[in-house]
């Protein structure tokens, strides 16, 4: 379908976000997928080439432009290269509220550059063991210590903890106050008693490092924490919109990726002296799928203008984040039926995008979550 939401601007930005991942990302897939994750040059060349941190200041490096189209066309052109596992997504959309929001000039004039330039990568650890999506109850500790604080507890699923340089850690400060008594503190790559645990062996997303860390005592300054103390859980709701969003925008990107890919293969592949694709069952579900995508790219480009003019609720958001991420499931679910016995082999990109996307109705809160909070807003 025609968009309108994008200047020339955006249209520029498109092409070099394209270039970066055609030459920096996506000759290394197979080397990044056996790896579990991706190479640290990756994220000095998107530094370089302007893709991280356009928000922040110029004078920390970044452009002074807050506009969530960028962080869409970010999304959509990984999806449409066959980009895997650099989590520029995470770096783009959702730490940069935290730094920009919560941060001292200091802090700020710290951390910033870093993360600029890619040298610093970033993670947000807020998910425990026993404390996914209800973050309030999380058990990690930190205590005043003088002028530091002292974190103890462990995170789980944590995007890029092995890489990670700059964590977000949610902690209790005050453990009797509830959600009340939770802080965001940051710690440091090599702080003492900070430990990466293992690289978690995901059914998808094999690229990109995703860890348990561990606190023992782990000390950092005073001037490491982020916001005001004991409203963390306040600071980490006001950044959820965002977050749901881009995980809404990422999970069309990935349904039109294995919607064109299943194109060409129904074009491509012949049974019976014909194109699969002329079969009626097949171009049915093509037709059905086309017209899902149309439905929700009108949908999800609507959020996004409602983002970048300020009035996307919390409410939208879930919303939007439930409903393109089960229906991009059911678009790729169906694309790689096509397939057949190759849709089921690593090798081909379907099998891939389909491994991937099936988490998008886990992270940033499952879709269970997102009805409740849809629900909770009708009265019910």
């Amino acid at each position: 379908m025609r968009r309108t939401i994008f200047t020339e601007e955006h249209d520029l930005f498109r092409a070099t976000a394209r270039a970066y991942y055609e030459r920096e990302c996506v000759p290394h897939t197979e080397e990044w997928e056996r790896d579990g994750q991706v190479s640290r040059a990756a994220w000095a060349a998107a530094g370089k080439a302007g893709l991280i941190g356009w928000e922040f200041p110029e004078e920390y490096g970044g452009q002074g432009i807050r506009d969530f189209r960028y962080n869409a066309i970010m999304a959509e052109e990984m999806a449409a290269t066959g980009t895997v596992g650099i989590a520029l997504g995470l770096q783009n959309d959702v730490i940069p509220p935290y730094l920009m929001n919560l941060t001292t000039d200091a802090q700020k004039a710290r951390w910033l550059p870093g993360v600029v330039s890619g040298e610093t990568i970033c993670a947000l650890a807020l998910s425990e063991p026993g404390a996914g999506s209800d973050l309030k109850n999380i058990r990690t500790t930190a205590r005043r210590d003088g002028d530091a604080w002292v974190i103890d507890g462990s995170k789980t699923f944590i995007t890029n903890g092995i890489l990670a340089d700059l964590v977000v850690v949610a902690c209790k400060t005050d453990p009797a106050a509830g959600h009340k008594g939770v802080s965001l503190i940051v710690v440091e790559r090599g702080a003492a008693g900070f430990e990466r645990g293992r690289k978690l062996d995901k059914v998808g997303m094999k690229a990109q490092d995703t860890a348990e860390l561990f606190f023992h005592g782990v000390r950092v300054p005073a001037g490491n924490l982020l916001g005001q103390e004991g409203r963390g859980f306040y600071h980490m709701m006001q950044n959820l919109p965002t977050e749901r969003l881009a995980i809404a925008v990422s999970s069309l990107a990935s349904a039109e990726r294995a919607f064109a890919l299943t194109m060409d293969y129904a074009t491509e592949r012949t049974a019976f002296g014909q194109p699969i694709g002329r079969f009626q069952a097949n171009r049915f579900a093509l037709a059905d799928a086309r017209a899902k995508l149309n439905a929700g790219r009108v949908y999800v480009d609507g959020c996004i203008m409602a983002l970048v003019e300020g009035h996307l609720t919390a409410d939208d958001a879930a919303a939007a984040k439930y409903w393109a991420s089960e229906t991009a499931w059911q678009v790729i679910d169906r694309c790689l039926q096509m397939f057949g016995g190759y849709g089921f082999v690593n090798e081909y990109e379907i099998a891939r995008i389909w491994r991937d996307n099936r988490v998008q109705r886990v992270f940033g809160g499952t879709s269970e979550i997102m009805q409740e909070i849809v629900g909770r807003s009708l009265g019910l």
